[in-house]
């Protein structure tokens, strides 16, 4: 959760960042950012760090391994972090005078690193613990966007997030998230992981619509606490979700206007509802409109 936090503060910022570098000279935009982008960090970094650790504060350095929680849902949302992550970072640095396989080994390397603070953090919390599962998803989300740069110089599968409330969150709001906003982030009941597919990259001279993909989902039910044997013996039986639906694509929508770009690429980082089926223990279900 405070990874996926620290991502969206910093995603915005780079996004808004990026659209805005048109009429200043590319020697000087790098330098701004540089100056800029790490004294916003490091605020970003102390603000966030006092919210989270200030009550409990620090102990000694550990590492945990929470690879069998929360059925893996909370790894895909470090994945589709540092992912986002790159193609910010990406989109900043090749507005300055960085040669494109630069900005490119940049991006994807500082969006792993941009993290990496909090993972630290965490190995000194006395509620958490370093997670080297944390780090590889992290890895794993920046390395999605430089093998799709190098393969096909764009990014024809995207990873996008949606999210539906549940009655569960109530059930521990401390842990699962008290009000909308807290559940956005903590309640994974609610959360769904897409890999968005885009078809009229891979078809090229095909007729498939350009603003429309094929979107593959995953995602979990009944996971009121983190562990599988802490959820038997509360009495629910947690349970994972696959999905496969429809998407659409913002970025094929061209615009001049710069709000409007942002608005646009932060639009796509979300799966939008639409027709979707689930698969899961209990069968197939059809959705008219799932997010």
């Amino acid at each position: 959760m405070r990874c996926f936090l620290l991502s969206l503060v910093l995603l915005i910022g780079q996004v808004s960042t990026a659209f805005s570098q048109d009429t200043i000279p590319p020697k000087n935009n790098l330098n701004k950012i540089a100056l800029y982008g790490g004294l916003g960090y490091g605020a970003t970094i102390f603000t966030l760090s006092q919210a989270w650790y200030k009550e409990q504060g620090l102990d000694k350095f550990k590492f945990f391994n929470d690879n069998a929680e929360w059925k893996q849902v909370d790894k895909f949302g470090h994945m589709y972090s540092t992912y986002h992550l790159s193609r910010a970072s990406y989109h900043l640095l090749r507005n300055t005078n960085l040669d494109d396989h630069k900005a490119l080994f940049w991006s994807t390397g500082l969006s792993t690193l941009l993290l990496l603070p909090v993972e630290i953090l965490d190995g000194f919390s006395p509620d958490f613990g370093f997670s080297y599962g944390d780090m590889i998803a992290n890895a794993a989300g920046s390395g999605m966007f430089l093998w799709q740069q190098l393969l096909w110089k764009e990014q024809r599968i995207k990873m996008k997030w949606s999210f539906h409330e549940t009655s569960l969150a109530g059930l521990r709001p401390n842990t699962l998230g008290s009000g909308l906003l807290e559940e956005l982030l903590k309640d994974y009941n609610g959360q769904t992981y897409w890999f968005s597919f885009d078809i009229h990259a891979f078809t090229k001279k095909g007729r498939f619509p350009k603003w429309l993909n094929l979107a593959a989902g995953y995602g979990a039910q009944n996971i009121v606490f983190s562990r599988d044997n802490e959820n038997l013996h509360a009495g629910f039986q947690n349970f994972r979700q696959y999905y496969l639906g429809i998407d659409f694509d913002l970025s094929y929508i061209k615009t001049n206007k710069k709000w409007l770009k942002v608005l646009l690429f932060l639009g796509d980082i979300i799966r939008l509802p639409a027709p979707t089926l689930a698969f899961d223990k209990n069968g197939i279900k059809g959705h008219l409109f799932y997010y």
